[in-house]
């Protein structure tokens, strides 16, 4: 898809200069799995057309559950991945997608690892659950045969670093190596706190994002029993409904993203093609419910204005917001009116927002990687996706969601919202670069 010319000259550029100069940040590299598609470029275009990757659940039989749909990835092989045949067997889901989307990442970008100094490239790759697969496999050998029939490997295979670990060790990169756990949040903070990495200076490069795989019956049930799932089970494509009157909850998902963060001139220097430049980071806590997010959005409303002062830009830079929309009913209104907060008129006159959940379901600790890599996409193309399913519109979300089909337009910065349980909100910036 070709990337549309953006007048590039400075716009609403406001905020304070932090006190340390720290170092700019660009994206050179992205690696995406999804339900949509096994590359970036198959989701994004498949999320342009409005294409739902929600379906029957075919990972076990979901029959006694009262939500029985979930958004799967699909023609996933690991082996041309694997190092060693017997990697298949002795490595979770998870942590597969992550090694698969590291190696598209480091391609895309051209790096050449045996040219740079490997103690300074460095790795942060998030799980919000981790390898809930083997751990439920593993249980039922225990139940069956005892303590001896547990695989030697279930403790690598669940822990949630293991994903960083994987790709430490088949790239060889001495630099941070990093984990974050901060459930729907931690695709974003992962890419946030890798990006702060770079900038204070620790690393010249590092491979950032996350990856999630826990459609199990467990965890399925956790959520049913919460009353977070929708159940529109008849009818898949249209049960995933952010800001809709008659959403009913989120859709299960799974995938992964890691994209190649780079200090700026480190990228120029090798002749990188450079995507975007992460300009904005911001982190707060709702400190309010485990569960419930506070709902005048006031602490998702710090973490934009917090990424928003980062980047230096006023609230009217923003063209493009890809929502957290999970299509529950308090968190939409949470967002909503945390974005009026930040936004007040821009919101009301220009500023776009859409969900990616409304099509790839909820992805957990991996939602918010992937929504980055979408949103980067935009922000390259000019192109942004719908919010599907918003066939009658909350009456208290009134703002331009996208509805029903895609739109094109040339794009300055885009903002990517992720929100997780226990309060955790994160946003990032990415703007042109120049």
């Amino acid at each position: 898809m070709n990337t549309l010319q953006v007048d590039l000259a400075p716009r609403a550029q406001a905020g304070p200069r932090p006190s340390q100069a720290f170092r700019r940040v660009v994206v050179t590299g992205i690696g995406c799995l999804s339900p949509l598609g096994n590359d970036l470029d198959t989701t994004f275009a498949n999320l342009l057309a409005g294409r739902s990757g929600i379906r029957p659940i075919t990972r076990f039989d979901a029959s006694d559950h009262s939500c029985r749909i979930a958004a799967e990835v699909s023609g996933f092989d690991f082996a041309p991945y694997a190092r060693h045949p017997r990697d298949v067997q002795r490595t979770d889901v998870f942590a597969q997608f992550a090694i698969a989307c590291a190696d598209m990442a480091v391609a895309s970008a051209g790096l050449q690892l045996e040219k740079l100094r490997r103690e300074r490239v460095g790795v942060c790759i998030g799980t919000g659950v981790g390898g809930l697969q083997v751990i439920e496999r593993q249980q039922q050998k225990l139940l069956e045969r005892g303590p001896r029939g547990v695989s030697a490997f279930l403790i690598p295979m669940f822990l949630g670093n293991l994903a960083s670990g994987h790709v430490a060790i088949r790239f060889g990169l001495r630099g941070p190596n990093m984990h974050v756990s901060t459930a729907c949040a931690t695709g974003t903070q992962a890419i946030g706190e890798a990006a702060w990495t770079i900038a204070r200076g620790d690393a010249d490069v590092m491979l950032a994002g996350s990856a999630e795989s826990a459609i199990t019956p467990l965890l399925l049930s956790g959520f049913a029993a919460a009353r977070t799932l929708s159940t529109r089970n008849d009818e898949p494509a249209r049960a995933s409904r952010p800001f809709d009157r008659q959403r009913d909850g989120f859709v299960m998902g799974e995938g992964a993203a890691v994209m190649v963060l780079e200090e700026e001139q480190h990228a120029r220097a090798r002749g990188a093609t450079i995507w975007a430049e992460l300009a904005g980071y911001g982190l707060s806590s709702d400190a309010h419910h485990i569960t419930a997010p506070e709902q005048s959005g006031a602490g998702a409303r710090d973490a934009m204005r917090m990424a928003l002062e980062r980047a230096r830009l006023s609230p009217d830079a923003i063209d493009y917001v890809n929502a957290h929309g999970t299509a529950t009913p308090l968190g939409d209104l949470a967002e909503m009116r945390a974005i009026q907060s930040v936004f007040g008129e821009h919101a009301r006159s220009r500023l776009w927002i859409s969900s990616s959940k409304s099509m790839i379901g909820h992805l957990l600790g991996a939602a918010g990687a992937v929504e980055a890599a979408v949103s980067i996409q935009s922000l390259r193309t000019g192109h942004v996706h719908p919010t599907t399913n918003l066939e009658e519109p909350d009456p208290e979300c009134h703002l331009d969601f996208v509805p029903r089909e895609a739109r094109e337009r040339k794009l300055f910065a885009v903002m990517s919202n992720s929100f997780g349980f226990g309060g955790t909100n994160a946003t990032l910036i990415f703007k042109h670069y120049h």
